[in-house]
């Protein structure tokens, strides 16, 4: 697969999904499927689209049907990218429903469930590793395989619904981690990886102009959920399979989403509530407060996840005992960022919701209360 192919799957995805959105938006509003803040909510938008997603899926779907039809990607992979499509399309429909009717907690992870288990079944899964500093490469049992990849998926899929909770934080934080990804997967000619990508990205960045912040639509769970898939299928591609460090490339990628997510699951454990329970104690909510900026928050978990990204990519290039050395640093700043953060505490500073409320550009698709 040559640069020019992979240019023309971007570019193709990001018109579509851009050119979609005002359509998006007008059904949104026609079906009903609209933002209502409640005590739950820190939005306080009235009446603002969701099914976002839609726009998105749309870009990824018409960039994929040119590549099969025109050759744009290599044929070998295609078969694989579509069970893919099969199992963001299940997620988005899902998403769709939620966005109108509402889905419970534990519907929706039955639903995520069984997408995984379709990707599962196809070949995206964890089953070759090795021993760090070991030349043997063995391959994982089926009754570890399964739960791992499982896992895998519905948390990754379940960390990008997490941190959706202001304008264009996910779009934006997806598309940084879907091109680190196409990065990685290149490398490793993974081109399954290198396709969904390519796709994603481009469908992410042409609709990021109606939803950075202030926002015209939100992406909804229509749209979280196929991000979260879309990243979580191309991380089992780009990781090669071979050894216990090379995946900690893919989760270096993800580190601000899984991290939150991670956080927000202890965190509900220490306070006594339920792991399904919202709460405004999200690194975004953090940011919020101490930015005192919508935009400026957003920017700044843009810059971090690009910082993550980027030590990704050159954890790609290294192994043996300087791996293991980078890595042990990469955890120490990352501990000392979070304490900046504060957020190993169970309180938050203060509310997060800009004073007045009202007509302030902070979405809630993470905050519907399922692990947000």
């Amino acid at each position: 697969m040559d640069e020019v192919r992979a240019i023309a799957l971007v570019l193709i995805a990001a018109i579509v999904a851009a050119s979609s959105t005002p359509a998006v938006i007008r059904m949104a509003r026609l079906i009903g499927a609209v933002d209502r803040p409640n005590e739950r909510k820190i939005s306080r938008r009235r009446e603002m689209p969701l099914l976002g997603g839609l726009a998105v899926w749309t870009g990824v779907v018409a960039s994929l049907l040119v590549a099969d039809l025109f050759g744009l990607a290599p044929g070998h992979a295609m078969s694989k990218v579509w069970i893919f499509v099969v199992g963001a399309t299940f997620l988005m429909l899902a998403g769709v429903w939620d966005d109108r009717f509402e889905l419970g907690a534990f519907k929706k992870l039955a639903i995520q469930l069984v997408a995984a288990a379709w990707a599962v079944q196809a070949g995206f899964a964890i089953d070759l590793f090795s021993i760090p500093l070991m030349d043997t490469v063995d391959e994982v049992p089926l009754w570890i395989l399964w739960p791992i990849s499982l896992i895998w998926i519905v948390g990754v899929t379940n960390a990008m619904n997490l941190i959706d909770g202001l304008d264009g934080l996910s779009t934006g934080v997806g598309a940084i981690i879907s091109m680190t990804l196409v990065i990685i997967c290149w490398q490793g000619e993974q081109w399954v990886g290198v396709v969904i990508g390519l796709v994603l990205f481009g469908a992410l960045i042409g609709y990021l102009p109606f939803n950075f912040p202030p926002a015209r639509i939100f992406l909804g769970d229509t749209g979280s959920l196929v991000i979260g898939y879309g990243l979580a299928l191309m991380a089992l591609e780009g990781y090669r399979k071979t050894a216990i460090l090379a995946f900690l490339v893919p989760v270096l990628a993800l580190a601000i989403p899984l991290l939150d997510t991670l956080l927000s699951i202890i965190r509900r454990l220490r306070s006594g509530h339920g792991v399904f329970s919202p709460d405004r104690l999200h690194m975004h909510h953090r940011l919020l407060y101490r930015e005192g900026s919508h935009k400026n928050a957003v920017l700044m978990l843009y810059f971090l996840t690009g910082c993550f990204c980027m030590i990704a990519v050159s954890f790609s290039q290294l192994d043996g005992w300087v791996a293991f050395l980078y890595l042990v640093a990469v955890v120490a700043v990352t501990i000392r960022l979070l304490r900046n953060l504060d957020a190993f505490s169970l309180d938050a500073d203060a509310d997060p919701r800009p004073e007045g409320g009202a007509e302030q550009s902070v979405s809630n698709d993470a905050a519907d209360g399922d692990l947000s």
